[in-house]
Formats: C-alpha cells, structure tokens, sequence
C-alpha cells in the first residue's frame, strides 16, 4: 500500500483498512482520516498516537477497555478480531496449558481489578513467559504510571498493525 492511495481513500475505504488499528476504536481511525494527508506510514502512525495523547483520562481509559484480556474471554468465544487473534498466536497465548490458563485468567482479573482496564501488550513482541513476568511486574505500578505504559503498548501495537498494512519492518522504530 503506498501514500497516495491512502491520501485518496474516502471515508468508507478508510475505515475499512483502518478502523482497528486501535483496537475496536473505530472512532480513533475516523478522526485520523479528518487529517489526511498524510507523508508516510509513520506520518500516520503519529495521528493515531496523537489523537490518543489528547484525550482526557477517560477516554484513554477507554481505549484501554476495548481490549481483549490476553488468553481471555474473547479468546474463547471466539471473539477476538483478526489482529488480536494473531497477536495471541504469535505470544504463543492459543495454546496455554490448563494451569497457565487460570494463572493468566487470575492475573488479569487482579490487574483489572486494581487498575480498571485489562492488561495491554505489544503481545506479538513477546512470549508468554514474558507476558506472566510483565502482569506481574506492572501490577506494583503506581496507577498513573500504568496508565502511561498501557497506553504506550497501544501504541506499539497500533504501530505494528500499521506496518502490516503498509509491509515495512517496524522493529528499528518502536
């Protein structure tokens, strides 16, 4: 995919393409398309992050919220979008062994709990050993501070979706 194709979408095929970069935010890509053109993909990428930055609390608590909890409730109900999916696989979240399973599902529920957002990782830049030890070590934050790693991973993840769609090779930018 190149610039210029993007630059001439119309609203309709922007989201089409765009709309989950966030996950379930298609508010986000909607706003994004407002302020095309854009130079490249990381030109892009910056909109994305920048609507994020600029919104109040609230609202990045609910970005945070439309995220699936890793090896979740979406995962099995057969719920998760596309790219979640293969975000899981790739950590190698798919195949949990039945212990795994309810240690995950007990630590997102005290993440949760403490937090009032599901976990979020760049989980397709991990494994699950380093999903277990990042819960783990992200539920001592301090709650501000979560919110701003969170919000991070939203970005990183948003940044990979991003460079899939255009086939460039983030790992040098992220």
């Amino acid at each position: 995919m190149d610039m210029g194709k993007v630059n001439s979408m119309d609203f309709r095929e922007f989201m089409e393409v765009f709309g989950n970069v966030i996950e379930r935010c298609p508010l986000i890509a909607a706003a994004v398309w407002s302020q095309s053109p854009f130079s490249d993909w990381e030109d892009l990428a910056r909109h994305f992050s920048a609507f994020i930055d600029a919104l109040p609390q609230s609202g990045k608590e609910g970005v945070l919220r439309c995220y699936p909890d890793l090896a979740g409730h979406d995962l099995h109900q057969g719920t998760l979008t596309a790219e979640s999916q293969r975000e899981h696989s790739v950590a190698g979240l798919m195949s949990l062994g039945a212990n795994e399973g309810l240690r995950l599902a007990e630590l997102n529920s005290q993440y949760r709990a403490r937090f009032g957002f599901p976990f979020v990782l760049a989980a397709r830049l991990s494994d699950r050993e380093t999903v277990f030890r990042e819960l783990e070590r992200r539920l001592r934050c301090p709650s501000a501070l979560e919110l701003r790693t969170a919000l991070g991973e939203v970005k990183k993840i948003g940044r990979l979706r991003l460079a899939d769609l255009f086939g460039v090779d983030p790992a040098a930018r992220l």
